[in-house]
């Protein structure tokens, strides 16, 4: 008898794979060392950097441009850990910005430009009439002088030329930078320190609930921030394993929606958890977070369309070449 192989899948600490990483749910024909890192930023970095681990949670946008520069060490897995809407992270200093066209011309921090939330936040401004080709992008980190994840990150080279500048101030974070008005705005994965704290600063959308809820009902777009990936010579000596993976964490994210809706006691410390499930209910008409290509083409087709116009990739990639195929629940293992 075959035994099973041992594989390592690092990913967040995330309430729909907590049934898997406690084995509540097992992944058919595979051994799963599940691994919780808490930050997703250190898994991309040792997964892009070292193939560290033989599956993981990755950035979508960092996987999408690594196939699209031909490299083919990892193979995409249609589930996605992360996702989030980020009207929330566009962030301005009101001296300089008070409607999205102001940010015209000006200097905007970002954690890093080729950062998937940045693709989707570059997106939204795009709609709401900014012009994306006048702006100055200055990469940091938010909290901190300096870089923003690992120092041996090299900038991903660009299609064309886009005004992209490293945060050369020794002293200052983006987030300084933001509240002292160095820079107009900061973008990306979470919001600087400095809102709630400096009077001048705060978020462009003023109602972010509505604006994000609006947002979903016009264009049916979930952003999604992360996918799951699977080393390509793990697949090649055992090509059940992408499948057996969705199917596993499909199943445990299924868990934890059954979870979240129990109402007996709260799971989770949301007081108004009841309302909220009504809302998801009102505005996603289900689940809010599907797995698989077709129940998140729109999103996935957006996000590679955004790399594209974004001088990030050459060719509108087709999705079905982009990921690992998932056959049914009874894999030939």
């Amino acid at each position: 008898m075959t035994s099973k192989p041992r594989l390592t899948f690092a990913c967040g600490p995330y309430d729909r794979m907590d049934a898997l990483a406690h084995g509540v749910v097992q992944a058919a024909g595979i051994d799963l060392n599940h691994i919780t890192i808490d930050h997703p930023r250190d898994i991309f970095d040792r997964m892009a950097g070292g193939l560290e681990f033989d599956a993981s949670e990755m950035s979508a946008s960092e996987y999408i441009c690594r196939y699209a520069d031909g490299e083919r060490d990892l193979t995409a897995v249609p589930v996605f850990p992360s996702r989030a809407f980020r009207h929330n992270c566009i962030v301005v200093n009101t001296n300089l910005v008070q409607k999205p066209s102001d940010l015209n011309g000006k200097r905007i921090g970002v954690q890093l430009y080729t950062m998937t939330a940045a693709v989707w936040i570059r997106g939204a401004l795009q709609d709401a009439g900014v012009d994306l080709s006048t702006i100055t992008w200055v990469e940091g980190a938010l909290e901190k002088p300096g870089p923003h994840g690992s120092a041996h990150t090299k900038p991903k080279p660009l299609l064309r030329q886009v005004k992209r500048v490293s945060n050369e101030n020794k002293s200052k974070s983006l987030s300084q930078l933001l509240e002292d008005g160095d820079i107009a705005a900061t973008i990306g994965a979470d919001p600087p320190p400095c809102l709630g704290k400096a009077s001048h600063v705060r978020q462009l959308f003023p109602d972010i609930r509505e604006t994000e809820k609006r947002y979903f009902r016009e264009s049916g777009i979930f952003p999604i921030m992360h996918l799951v990936v699977v080393k390509t010579d793990v697949v090649d000596r055992f090509p059940f394993v992408p499948s057996s993976l969705f199917h596993a964490v499909n199943e445990s994210k299924d868990i934890a929606l059954r979870r979240m809706k129990y109402s007996g006691t709260y799971r989770y410390m949301l007081p108004f958890l009841t309302s909220d499930l009504e809302e998801i209910e009102e505005v996603f008409g289900g689940d809010p977070w599907p797995y698989g290509i077709e129940a998140n083409r729109k999103s996935l087709e957006a996000l590679v369309s955004f790399l594209y116009d974004q001088a990030m990739i050459a060719r509108k990639i087709p999705l079905e070449e982009l990921f690992a195929p998932v056959r049914g629940k009874n894999l030939k293992i």
